[in-house]
C-alpha cells in the first residue's frame, strides 16, 4: 500500500494542475480567487492525506505523520522541485486564493482541538494529579527552559526580527516542551496498555501536559500579538484566563449539559446537539480571543466539556470525529507541510539549528520527564517508559508552529526547523515506547484492577446512559423515583421524569389541574433528587477525584400520545425506562393494558417496578432477594441489584435455583452442586466491582416462583429483583415464573428486561 502511495499522490498531483489550469482559463484573466481550484485543493490535499496516513499506519505510526509529509511532497521541497511551474499553478501564492483553504484549515485546528479535548480523561489526570503533575512539570520546565535559552543564544540573523527575540524564545521553548495526547493516548492504546498504571501515568501526564500547553500557546499568543512583554497585556492574558477556566470548570459545565440535553430533547430536525456544540465550541473560542488568548484554549475547554455530558457522548464523538478526521485533518496537516520548504536546511546554520532543535527537544523532554518519574518513587525501567512516551509532539508543535507564523514571531525557516522536529520525534516515539512498554511486568494489583475494569467493559449496564422514569404517582411511582436516585449516584446516569396521566386523567380538565399533575412530576423529581444524594453522600469516601457528583434530573411533559412520546423518548437517547405505575396487573389476570402498551412502544430496556406491602422509609432497611440460576439473565439481574445496594446500603441475598428450561433433563448431584458454584463464583464477581457484600443461598426446591416468594416470606425480604425476557406472542409475558409472580406476590418487586 504505501509504495503505491507515493507515486499515485504525484499522479494525482500532476493530474490536479491540468483542471487547474483549465479552472484560470475559465476565470480569464481575473486575479480573483477560484472557486474550481479550492476544490482541487481540497481533494489533493484529502486524498493524498488519506493515502500517506494508511501507509504510516501501516509502519506503525500515527496517520498525521503521513498527512503532514503528504503536504511536504506536494510542496516546495519535493513537488515545487520536480515541478514548479505545476506546482505554483496547483497552490498559487495568490493571497486571495490562499485564504480560502486557510479558512478551512483555522476551522480544522478548532474542530481538532475539540475533539482532543473530548478525548481528554480529566478524571483520569486528577486520579493521577500527584505523580502526573510531577512528571509533567518537570517535562515541560526542562526543554521550555531550553528552548527559550536556545531563543535567546541563536544568532540575529536566523530570527525573522530580532526586536521581537523574547517572544521567539517564548514560542520555541513552548514548541519544544509539550507533548501530544493524541500520539501518546493513540500509541498506548495500540499497544493494550491504556489500563496498566504506567499507561495511565502516561496518558495522565500527557493530559496534564497538553492542557497547560494550550495555556502557556494562548497567553503566549497574547504577547505575541504586541510585540513585546506588557505586563498589563500579560495581567489581562493570565486573569482572563483563570476566569475563563474557573468558570468553565464550575457553572460552565452544567451548562453545556444542560444546552445539550434541551437541544436533543426539544429538536426534531436531523443532528441537532452537533449545531449545538459546534455553537458552544465558537462561543468559548471567542470568548478567549476576546480576553487576549488564542482560540484554541476555548474549543479545547469546549471538548473537554462536552466530553463530560452524561449523556450522548458515544454519538457526538463519533460524529466529530468522522467530520475532523476526514476532512479537517487532512486539510490543515497538508497545508502545513506545504509551508514546509526541507531545502531551507541546505544552509549549514539552518541543518545546524535543526539538528541542535531535535537533540534539545529530545533529551530535554526525556530528561525531564525521567527525573520527574524518578522524584516521584517510580523504578528506573518505569522511568524511562515515561520517559520515552512524552517524547511526542505531532499535532501540538505543528499548531504552534502555524501559530507563531501567523502572527510574525516566526518566518518560514523556523517554521519548518520546528515541522521537522515534529516530525522526527514524533516518529521516533512509537518504537522507543514499545521497546520500553515491553520490558515492565504486570504487578498483582494491576492484574486485580484490570479484571474490574474488563467486567465493566462488558457489563449489562454499563451499555445505558439515560433514564426515563414513567410515573403515575402511585407507591409504585415512589419506588421507582428511589431506585432511579440510586442509578444516578451510582451510574451516573440522568433521569427524565414522564408523568404519564393524560391531562382528563388527573384532577380536572382546567389549568389548575395541569398545574397540579406537573407539580407531581416535580415532586417526583425530588424524590429521585433526594435519594441520589443520599447514596452519593454514602459514597463520598470512597469517591475517585475527578467523578462527576452533580446529579441530572428533569421533568418530561406528556405533550401527545403516549406510545409516540415513549417512542420518541427512545430516539433521543433514553435507552432504559423505569415504570412505577399502577394497576401492573389486568382484571382478567395477566399485564395491564396500560402497562403491555408501554413496553411495546418503548424501544430500548424496561424495569417493571411494582410496591407491593410496606416499604420502609430509609432505603438502608430495604432487604433484597436476587434469584439467580446461572444463566445470563439472572447475572443481569444481580447487577441491577448491587447497584441498589451499593447506593442504599440494603442487605443482598442471592438465592440459586435451578432454571425451569433445565429442570426436565435429568442431572446428577455433582452436576447441579458446581453449577451453583459456579454461578455463585460469578455473582462474587460482579460483587467485588460494586464493593457490596452478597450473601448466597442454595434452594431445593421445584417450583422456582412458590419457593423464591418462600424464601421472600421467611427472610423478610421487601423488594425481589428478577431478571426477565419478553416471550414471543400478541400479549405480553416475561414467562411462568414472572408472571405468576407478579400476580402474587405480596411484596415489591422488580423485573428487569435483560
Amino acid at each position: 500500500m504505501s509504495a503505491r502511495a507515493f507515486p499515485w499522490a504525484l499522479s494525482l498531483a500532476s493530474c490536479t494542475f491540468i483542471t487547474c489550469d483549465v479552472a484560470f482559463a475559465a476565470g480569464g484573466k481575473s486575479a480573483g480567487p477560484s472557486e474550481a481550484l479550492f476544490l482541487v485543493q481540497i481533494i489533493v490535499l484529502v486524498v493524498v492525506g488519506r493515502l500517506l496516513g494508511e501507509a504510516m499506519v501501516r509502519l506503525g505510526q500515527p496517520s498525521i505523520m503521513g498527512q503532514i509529509i503528504g503536504g511536504i511532497i506536494l510542496g516546495p521541497s519535493v513537488f515545487g522541485l520536480l515541478a514548479p511551474a505545476a506546482q505554483s499553478a496547483l497552490f498559487p501564492q495568490l493571497d486571495t486564493q490562499k485564504s480560502m483553504a486557510d479558512a478551512v484549515a483555522q476551522l480544522g485546528i478548532l474542530f481538532l482541538l475539540l475533539l482532543a479535548g473530548m478525548e481528554t480523561d480529566l478524571a483520569l489526570a486528577l486520579r493521577l494529579r500527584r505523580a502526573a503533575a510531577g512528571v509533567s512539570l518537570t517535562g515541560i520546565a526542562v526543554p521550555f527552559a531550553l528552548g527559550f535559552g536556545l531563543g535567546e543564544l541563536i544568532p540575529s540573523s536566523l530570527l525573522p526580527n530580532p526586536d521581537t527575540r523574547l517572544v521567539t524564545s517564548l514560542f520555541l521553548g513552548t514548541a519544544l516542551s509539550i507533548s501530544s495526547v493524541k500520539i501518546v493516548a493513540s500509541v498506548v492504546r495500540e499497544m493494550d496498555f491504556m489500563r496498566r498504571n504506567i499507561g495511565q501515568l502516561i496518558v495522565a501526564s500527557a493530559i496534564i501536559d497538553d492542557t497547560l500547553g494550550w495555556v502557556i500557546i494562548a497567553v503566549t499568543f497574547g504577547l505575541a500579538k504586541n510585540g513585546a512583554v506588557d505586563l498589563a497585556t500579560l495581567a489581562q492574558s493570565v486573569i482572563g484566563t483563570v476566569l475563563f477556566m474557573t468558570f468553565s470548570f464550575t457553572i460552565g459545565r452544567r451548562i453545556v449539559f444542560e444546552i445539550i440535553r434541551w437541544t436533543n430533547d426539544k429538536f426534531k430536525s436531523d443532528l441537532p446537539v452537533l449545531s449545538a456544540i459546534i455553537a458552544i465550541m465558537g462561543g468559548m473560542a471567542i470568548v478567549t480571543d476576546a480576553i487576549g488568548v488564542h482560540t484554541v484554549l476555548g474549543a479545547f475547554v469546549a471538548g473537554i466539556l462536552v466530553g463530560q455530558s452524561p449523556i450522548l457522548t458515544r454519538q457526538i464523538e463519533g460524529q466529530l470525529r468522522a467530520l475532523t478526521t476526514a476532512l479537517f485533518m487532512p486539510v490543515f496537516f497538508g497545508l502545513t507541510g506545504l509551508q514546509t520548504d526541507l531545502s531551507v536546511l541546505g544552509d549549514p546554520s539552518t541543518l545546524l539549528l535543526a539538528v541542535g532543535l531535535i537533540l534539545i527537544a529530545s533529551l530535554g523532554k526525556f530528561g525531564g520527564a525521567f527525573a520527574g518519574a524518578r522524584l516521584s518513587g517510580f523504578s528506573n525501567p518505569e522511568a524511562i517508559a515515561l520517559g520515552c512516551g512524552m517524547n511526542a509532539r505531532g499535532s501540538t508543535e505543528v499548531i504552534v508552529a502555524s501559530i507563531g507564523l501567523s502572527v510574525g514571531v516566526l518566518d518560514e525557516r523556523l517554521f519548518s526547523v520546528i515541522v521537522a522536529m515534529a516530525v522526527v520525534t514524533t516518529m521516533a516515539m512509537p518504537p522507543t515506547l514499545r521497546w520500553a512498554l515491553a520490558r515492565l511486568p504486570m504487578r498483582e494489583e494491576e492484574k486485580d484492577r484490570l479484571e474490574l475494569e474488563a467486567f465493566e467493559e462488558k457489563s449489562f449496564l454499563s451499555r445505558f446512559e439515560r433514564i426515563l422514569l414513567a410515573i403515575d404517582h402511585s407507591a409504585s411511582s415512589e419506588l421507582a423515583a428511589r431506585i432511579s436516585g440510586h442509578f444516578a449516584a451510582v451510574r451516573k446516569m440522568p433521569v427524565t421524569v414522564l408523568d404519564v396521566l393524560a391531562e382528563d386523567e388527573s384532577e380536572g380538565p382546567d389549568a389548575s389541574a395541569e398545574k397540579s399533575a406537573d407539580s407531581r412530576a416535580h415532586e417526583i423529581s425530588e424524590r429521585v433528587q433526594s435519594s441520589a444524594e443520599k447514596a452519593a453522600e454514602a459514597q463520598a469516601e470512597t469517591k475517585e477525584p475527578g467523578e462527576d457528583d452533580i446529579i441530572h434530573v428533569s421533568v418530561k411533559k406528556r405533550d401527545g400520545d403516549l406510545r409516540e412520546v415513549l417512542s420518541e423518548s427512545a430516539e433521543k437517547g433514553h435507552d432504559i425506562m423505569f415504570v412505577g405505575i399502577e394497576p401492573t396487573t389486568g382484571e382478567r389476570g395477566g399485564y395491564s393494558p396500560r402497562l403491555a402498551a408501554m413496553i411495546s412502544a418503548f424501544k430500548g430496556t424496561s424495569a417493571i417496578v411494582a410496591a407491593r406491602g410496606r416499604l420502609p422509609d430509609d432505603d438502608q432497611q430495604l432487604r433484597i432477594l436476587v434469584p439467580v440460576s446461572g444463566t445470563e439473565r439472572s447475572m443481569k439481574a444481580a447487577e441491577f441489584a448491587f447497584v441498589v445496594g451499593k447506593a442504599s446500603g440494603a442487605d443482598i441475598t442471592a438465592v440459586y435455583f435451578r432454571d425451569p428450561s433445565l429442570a426436565a433433563s435429568p442431572s446428577r448431584v455433582s452436576d447441579t452442586s458446581n453449577a451453583h458454584r459456579a454461578a455463585f463464583h460469578q455473582l462474587d464477581q460482579i460483587a467485588s466491582f460494586y464493593d457490596v457484600e452478597v450473601e448466597k443461598v442454595a434452594s431445593q426446591g421445584s417450583s422456582p416462583e412458590l419457593a423464591i416468594l418462600k424464601h421472600a416470606r421467611n427472610g423478610r425480604f421487601n423488594l425481589i429483583v428478577l431478571g426477565v425476557s419478553k416471550r414471543a406472542g400478541d400479549n405480553l409475558s416475561y414467562g411462568a415464573v414472572a408472571d405468576t409472580l407478579l400476580e402474587t406476590a405480596d411484596r415489591s418487586v422488580v423485573f428487569i428486561e435483560t
